[in-house]
């Protein structure tokens, strides 16, 4: 049995854009607690996140000293101290950020205060030193200040991970910080942790770094990297609908575009109504309005059905769905899939084309020729926007068609298997560590998948690699702590938009792989992964405490 891990969900907007509306009740909330801190830091610097710093560590070393049998409200208490210090002391010198330097966090929490938000934060060019916001009075109150770039943005030239202090976290301070949390009964009996410093590359802790265990989900930072790396995070998925010539035949022919919606809200992506209606305008000025439809889903090869069967985290696999063959208007989550995505799609095509004036036959699968004549098309947002939404949300059905579509650019087929061959082939082109890997799927729903805590970190390292840009949303993509998808209630008390991680969730198994600022300001890429878990909820706090630990410890 599998514990599915998937959270509510609204769609992102294409380029690195986030939706406000996804975390607003909780940015809301999470803006009046820090609000009053965040002011304080208007003029931030090095002294303050110092002092921040100071506050917090006696209460992260309280926790760390009563080890895994500490009472959670003890932990709770002490995290929610320790995390909102960090909060506001590392605002002006760490991340999460966008391509400007603007935490994410920090973004988010201004739009849901309706405020302006952005390098400029919306000011106006003039000396009064105040803020104003659109609509607002003069002398508002300023947001708090941005981040310093600190990752080149997406197809940026330049661009390094923050600069920190020459003194890097020790081994012996780490393992007397993670020792005794990764010593917790609920992390099973098989764990294996490692940290490193973006920056340099250096690792600084491991335990069983290259035992491979089952990854869970954080499988999909290996399929995000390999599909980026193999098309560019500019690559768009277009499905077309062509015209044999000779039999009039109209084909919906499937791209792979996991994303397309048949929904009247797009939220920017690629959507069935407008194909159909601009399929209707040329049949129409073509002089037709019968035609016998088909569709065309031969870009994928093998079972639509993954190993596991039948599931409602995951659809039949097809290059030709909408809104992910969900039957209950949800975004995401398990839900009750249709049986045939792509008849499914292709009879809610012809329902838009008879609003539009064209009658079809009843829809059955063909193969468009060559000769084929495409009417229109329409395109995913880029791969950025799509690896973004698959990493926030744990999207299993963007996971396992970029997977396939990795294939695809690479000239492997495009079934299941070849899907993992792929992943990993791109993985060891790039240099990764692959010692003890098996890649069978893309989104770590397959048991039999492994990776080790070494390759997880050397991803991550990878994607804030000044030349690499194209990996970038790999980072940006993970879940911001306490704010966004797969963590939105969880860091809420400490460490909050300070911890990105990747989640991963099956039945005995726990996972969790990201990164996350130090008190002294360093990024570090951590992956710690447990083994033969019992109690989940008991595991994934365990694996919280060990995140939100590191952020605040300088481990010298």
């Amino acid at each position: 049995m599998f514990v599915p891990e998937l959270r509510p969900w609204r769609a992102a907007r294409p380029h690195l854009v986030r939706v406000t509306d996804a975390v607003r009740p909780r940015l809301a909330r999470a803006a009046g607690i820090v609000r009053p801190r965040l002011a304080r830091v208007a003029a931030a610097a090095k002294p303050q996140a110092a002092r921040f710093a100071q506050v917090a560590k006696p209460q992260l070393e309280r926790i760390t000293k009563a080890g895994p049998n500490a009472r959670s409200w003890q932990y709770t208490a002490g995290a929610a101290t320790a995390g909102l210090a960090l909060a506001a002391g590392v605002v002006t010198a760490a991340g999460p950020w966008d391509s400007t330097g603007q935490r994410t966090a920090e973004r988010d929490r201004a739009a849901a205060l309706a405020r302006a938000g952005g390098a400029d934060h919306g000011r106006k060019a003039d000396t009064s030193g105040t803020f104003e916001a659109p609509g607002s009075a003069a002398g508002a109150p300023k947001p708090a200040p941005s981040a310093a770039s600190v990752l080149a943005g997406l197809g940026g030239a330049t661009g390094t991970v923050k600069s920190a202090p020459a003194a890097l976290p020790t081994g012996t301070g780490l393992a007397g910080v993670l020792g005794p949390l990764l010593g917790d009964p609920a992390l099973g009996a098989r764990q294996t942790a490692v940290v490193v410093d973006v920056a340099t590359g250096k690792r600084l802790y491991a335990a069983g770094a290259d035992q491979a265990l089952t990854p869970a989900s954080t499988t999909k930072i290996a399929t995000a990297v390999a599909a980026l790396s193999a098309m560019g995070g500019e690559h768009r998925f277009t499905t077309r609908a062509a015209l044999e010539p000779d039999t009039k035949e109209l084909v919906l022919v499937g791209g792979g575009d996991p994303t397309l919606t048949a929904r009247a809200g797009t939220g920017g992506w690629a959507d069935l109504r407008t194909l159909a209606a601009r399929t209707a305008a040329a049949l129409k000025k073509s002089g037709l309005t019968r035609v016998t439809l088909s569709y065309d889903t031969t870009l994928y090869a093998g079972s639509r059905i993954h190993p596991i069967g039948v599931n409602p985290n995951l659809a039949p696999v097809t290059p030709l769905s909408a809104d992910e063959g969900r039957t209950d208007g949800s975004t995401s989550g398990p839900a009750a899939r249709v049986d045939d995505p792509s008849a499914d799609a292709t009879r809610t095509f012809a329902g838009f084309l008879k609003s539009a004036g064209i009658t079809t036959s009843a829809p059955g699968p063909s193969k468009a020729t060559t000769r084929a004549k495409t009417l229109a098309t329409v395109s995913s947002p880029p791969l950025s926007a799509l690896v973004e939404r698959m990493l926030t949300n744990s999207d299993n059905d963007i996971a396992e068609a970029l997977a396939r579509q990795t294939a695809v650019a690479t000239g492997v087929r495009a079934d299941f298997a070849g899907g993992g061959r792929a992943v990993q082939a791109q993985l060891k082109k790039l240099g990764l560590p692959l010692t003890g890997v098996r890649v069978k799927d893309g989104s770590g729903l397959d048991r039999q998948d492994r990776l080790t805590a070494n390759l997880l970190t050397a991803l991550l390292v990878k994607a804030g690699d000044p030349d690499r840009p194209e990996l970038r949303p790999v980072l940006t993509g993970l879940p911001v702590a306490g704010f966004t998808g797969t963590l939105t209630s969880r860091y809420t008390e400490g460490a909050a938009g300070v911890v990105r991680a990747k989640t991963g969730t099956l039945t005995g198994v726990n996972t969790l792989a990201g990164t996350v600022v130090d008190q002294d300001g360093r990024l570090l890429a951590f992956a710690l992964l447990a083994a033969d878990t019992t109690d989940p909820a008991a595991a994934q706090a365990a694996l919280d405490r060990a995140a939100t630990a590191l952020a605040g410890c300088g481990c010298r």
